[in-house]
């Protein structure tokens, strides 16, 4: 699924383990969520919404 987590982390100045500590995840899954190797669960993909302040429509596209 295709989404926009790398450059809202980007846009805060945000490493991929700042994210992982802020979600209580480890830097591999911000990563493999990053590049579409794996999709979030819905539990945790409104984690990450809540944390850059997006809907998860904003964050995620189900369709691409």
């Amino acid at each position: 699924m295709k989404n926009r987590l790398g450059v809202l982390r980007a846009e805060r100045g945000w490493s991929q383990g700042d994210v992982a500590r802020r979600l209580e995840v480890s830097r591999q899954s911000v990563n493999a969520i990053e590049t579409g190797k794996y999709d979030p669960s819905l539990p945790l993909a409104f984690r990450i919404a809540r944390l850059f302040g997006e809907t998860i429509e904003d964050v995620f596209d189900p369709g691409a």
